[in-house]
């Protein structure tokens, strides 16, 4: 790896550690950094997943006032998440990618208009005021399972996923879902990272240059994003869903 390979890397390392924090689909930003340097996509994709997880975690520091009070939610969602997401893992490393690329940017785009249309959703099924308790409950397992398997096999907008779905049975404040969705993206991530440190081919000198650049960033677009109106970081992450939704599409079909 030679200097502008590193230069690089860091640059989308701080870029990818503040979206992530901000909106989820910082991969979208590392993942193809890392095929320009001259990986493979399977191995860019695993090193990626691995380089980005410092970043979750330096998010969750960021963001750790907004999760007074959900210390009881989050241990009920944890085992979902880590249950799906050595299954998506699994899932990468023994089966052919190509349905799920096709698949991918449908979900994506389909996350960023649940949340454009959240309030006309609502009316739909309902306030999550309204909703049963155990239905309430259920369908956040649901919803926190089918995540973790996403984001163990590929990891793009899964934050922008969450955050859509949360917003739907949660009746919680933005900033409070995003703050969840953080720990989310971290508990995958370090799943992740142990999963493909013993039974992927990782380029441990990438991850050593990426991962300290999406600490930075994660931490900085955490605190940013504290400070957002509620509008304005569901305008972002609507913005980042589109976008990351269409790149993926053009891959996909190109």
């Amino acid at each position: 790896m030679d200097l502008s390979h590193i230069l690089l890397l860091v640059v989308a390392g701080i870029a990818a550690g503040g979206v992530n924090a901000i909106a989820g689909g910082g991969s979208l930003i590392t993942f193809p950094t890392l095929i320009a340097t001259g990986l493979p996509s399977v191995d860019a994709n695993v090193t990626n997943s691995v380089s980005v997880f410092p970043g979750y975690v330096s998010s969750v520091a960021g963001s750790r006032a907004d999760l007074a009070g959900q210390g009881r939610r989050v241990r009920a969602v944890l085992p979902a998440a880590l249950v799906g997401t050595v299954g998506g893992c699994a899932l990468l490393l023994a089966t052919p990618g190509r349905v799920f690329e096709v698949i991918v940017p449908f979900l994506v785009l389909g996350a960023a208009a649940t949340l454009a249309f959240q309030e006309r959703l609502r009316g739909l099924v309902g306030h999550p005021r309204s909703m049963a308790p155990r239905r309430a409950a259920v369908t956040l397992q649901l919803v926190v399972f089918v995540g973790a398997v996403y984001g163990g096999y590929f990891g793009a907008a899964l934050g922008v996923m969450y955050v859509a779905a949360l917003a739907l049975i949660l009746d919680e404040p933005l900033k409070r879902i995003n703050a969840l969705k953080n720990v989310l993206s971290a508990t995958v991530g370090l799943v992740t990272v142990v999963v493909f440190a013993f039974f992927a081919d990782v380029d441990w000198a990438a991850v050593a240059t990426l991962a300290p650049a999406t600490v930075v960033g994660g931490y900085v677009g955490a605190r940013v994003a504290r400070r957002l109106p509620a509008k304005v970081l569901k305008y972002l992450i609507v913005t980042f869903g589109t976008a990351i939704g269409l790149i993926l599409l053009y891959r996909a079909f190109a």
